[in-house]
């Protein structure tokens, strides 16, 4: 009922805000976790994005404020409106551009918060609070306190609110971790076939040293098709919203899986007919080449992409699985190989340069046989994920 819920200052329901240091410390391998601004994901941390840091630097960073579990971290610059709540364990700290909701939990569920913070409500009120800078938008952290919530005066509604769409959530990411198990799994038997040679007593010596009798080295462009990206005109209505999914680098670097499933943007037939940009098969591997350099996606589906993506298919088209292995492999090199006088590209010439193992054809086939299962099983749970992101954005207005 409308007499149920309230809206007061954000500051009513907060123990404290925080923001972190102005500064990044050095990136170590391993550690207490550094959370930025890629560290958010859809409502959650992805630690698979996030820095780690040393005791020492952690001792400095935490000095204002150690997360704890329930405490709301968010983005106050660039990626606004993100945000997610601090898991039991998780020892970080927060990094450029983070800041830190302490919610006082006789008033508040974190989880509740955490919705009302990423339904529309409360993202209008971002939006409409924005300060649109030279370089990035952000929000005031002097002024975030007074910005008005509106939420549910029964805490134990709250929670009740909480648990059904954390339901959908703790699918989403049981999903994901699956996914992350299966990509593993898929990378250490590339690793093993493709790099280490496991079990092999049939090495034979070439240019590249000993390698597996049948195989040969090749460049990477005589093996791989680079396909460039293209953006219809910002300025005609009639390009976007269309059905065609079309990927940005940002799209690509904000990806938490193998597979891009959806985009932030979509494009129209008339959109893909007056520009550069194609509608490119299914099995495509993404490579974004400038900015975020080497982010590594799967259309699993026909999309386009932007010109800062390029798309690669194996000349062998059954082989674009072992494709994607080998170049997220080769991901380290190709950015070593980058150039450019104003911020680091990936080039044709880049992939010209890069000298690849390819394997026989029998053998080929058969690593596609050994890595279909586990390319499959991901697929299904990254459909699975959409459907199940669809329902909980549409519960999330209807509880909130």
């Amino acid at each position: 009922m409308e007499g149920d819920w309230i809206t007061i200052p954000i500051r009513s329901i907060a123990e404290g805000i925080y923001d972190g240091p102005h500064a990044t410390p050095k990136r170590i391998e391993d550690g207490p976790f550094f959370l930025g601004i890629s560290s958010l994901a859809d409502g959650r941390i992805d630690l698979s994005k996030s820095d780690r840091i040393s005791d020492i630097d952690f001792k400095k960073w935490t000095r204002r404020v150690v997360p704890q579990p329930g405490d709301l971290v968010f983005s106050y610059e660039t990626r606004l409106g993100q945000a997610a709540i601090i898991p039991e364990g998780l020892r970080c700290c927060l990094g450029r551009r983070m800041a830190l909701l302490r919610p006082d939990q006789s008033r508040i569920d974190p989880r509740y918060l955490l919705y009302v913070f990423l339904g529309s409500a409360f993202q209008d009120t971002i939006r409409a609070r924005t300060i649109h800078g030279s370089t990035v938008d952000r929000i005031l952290l002097t002024e975030f306190p007074n910005f008005p919530i509106t939420l549910h005066k029964d805490i134990a509604e709250q929670r009740r609110i909480a648990a059904v769409l954390g339901a959908l959530d703790d699918r989403i990411e049981a999903n994901r971790r699956m996914n992350r198990t299966l990509e593993q799994m898929a990378h250490a038997l590339f690793r093993s076939r493709f790099v280490d040679f496991d079990g092999r007593d049939d090495l034979v010596e070439s240019e590249a040293g000993p390698i597996p009798a049948g195989w040969s080295q090749h460049s990477f462009y005589e093996v791989v098709d680079v396909l460039g990206g293209g953006t219809p005109k910002r300025d005609v209505a009639e390009y976007w919203g269309g059905s065609i999914p079309w990927v940005s680098a940002k799209d690509a670097s904000q990806n938490t899986g193998v597979f891009i499933i959806d985009t932030e943007e979509r494009t129209t037939e008339a959109g893909i007919a007056n520009s550069s940009a194609c509608i490119r098969p299914a099995w495509t591997t993404v490579i974004t080449a400038r900015g975020t350099v080497g982010e590594t996606v799967l259309l699993p589906e026909p999309m386009a992409y932007n010109q800062s993506c390029y798309g690669l298919r194996p000349k062998n088209e059954a082989w674009f699985r072992t494709l994607f292995l080998m170049t997220r492999n080769m991901v380290d090199l190709l950015k070593q190989q980058a150039h450019g006088a104003i911020f680091d590209t990936i080039t044709h010439r880049t992939f010209q340069s890069i000298q690849v193992l390819w394997p026989s054809d029998v053998e080929g086939n058969q690593f596609e046989s050994q890595i279909t299962p586990l390319f499959d099983r991901m697929l299904i749970n990254a459909r699975h994920n959409r459907t199940l992101t669809t329902l909980r954005d549409a519960l999330l207005p209807k509880l909130i």
